[in-house]
């Protein structure tokens, strides 16, 4: 090619015009490229996850401290301890964190309250979104693949909101295995199943957003056959409106004799040992073998216990 030839091409606007698209693509792309290639690593690393957090939320009026006593009762007689990290949550999304996840520990808990942590329907809703915030946050910085999830009182009706309206976001990437809520109104306080609260009616409304493999228990406290002493035994029976035939099993129990009121139910032994026969994994030694908390070898399989669905 002669010199007046080229001349003509470099002076040619179309060609102009094509370089400046070259130009504009390769900008984009290569950061395109390297966000998909940083994706992909983090997608890989959740894959390959063996981290199975214990996700609590208390109840209306409780702080992150409200399970100290739970989890010193689960941490008893166990060769590996599960570690603690509490999470803080702001009115307005912020998060503040104290204790921590040991590198060795593959079911720690994780225990979110909130600042505003008042009752009432309107206030649920708002605690089932800053739930999300913190969601979205340890999802991230922890890169785990399934979770169980645990809610005392109304924090088992901000995990319900949670998963009727916020959980699609994650679902493809991270499993909740199991639900335990303890002493959960449903229903609040009304006895009268034919007396729906609009939160109730919302509930079973929005009850398809529910995962189908999921497992779900609900534990009620008996002090005298009809409540825990606060929640009525007909308004924690309620939730079977909004789980049974949706979920994979729903599955109803009721807690009676000492500390079986509401607000003692946490630290129930009863309710501890529900917590490590059907919300936790199995404890297994060096030969694979299944133990009890005790450390003795145990014929209980989690996964071969009757269920109701």
């Amino acid at each position: 090619m002669n010199m007046k030839k080229a001349n003509k091409l470099l002076k040619n606007p179309n060609l102009k015009w094509i370089a400046l698209v070259l130009l504009v693509v390769m900008v984009f792309a290569i950061p395109g490229y390297k966000w998909m290639e940083k994706d992909n690593q983090a997608r890989a690393q959740r894959m390959k996850s063996a981290l199975s957090p214990v996700i609590m939320v208390p109840g209306s009026s409780a702080s992150t401290e409200r399970f100290n006593e739970l989890v010193k009762l689960l941490n008893q007689n166990i060769p590996t301890k599960h570690s603690v990290l509490k999470i803080n949550v702001s009115t307005n999304g912020n998060l503040s964190y104290s204790g921590s996840i040991n590198k060795n520990d593959n079911e720690p808990f994780i225990i979110i309250g909130f600042k505003n942590n008042k009752d009432g329907y309107s206030n649920i809703k708002k605690q089932a979104g800053w739930l999300d915030e913190a969601f979205e946050a340890i999802s991230q910085d922890y890169k785990f693949n399934n979770f169980k999830a645990f809610g005392h009182s109304n924090g088992g009706l901000i995990w319900t909101y949670w998963l009727e309206h916020y959980y699609s976001t994650y679902s493809d990437e991270i499993t909740m295995k199991r639900l335990m809520t303890v002493g959960t109104p449903y229903n609040f306080s009304e006895k009268n199943i034919n007396h729906k609260t609009q939160m109730l009616e919302d509930f079973i409304k929005y009850k398809n957003g529910l995962p189908k493999s999921l497992v779900v228990y609900s534990v009620s406290g008996g002090k005298n056959y009809e409540s825990d002493g606060i929640v009525p035994e007909a308004s924690v029976a309620a939730g079977k409106y909004i789980f049974q035939k949706q979920v994979k099993s729903y599955t109803a129990m009721t807690i009676t004799g000492d500390k079986a009121d509401h607000s003692d139910l946490p630290q129930n032994q009863q309710v501890v040992q529900v917590i490590q026969q059907y919300l936790l994994e199995p404890i297994k030694n060096k030969n694979n073998q299944v133990i009890s908390r005790q450390g003795k070898k145990s014929d209980n399989d989690k996964n071969g216990q009757n269920e109701q669905d």
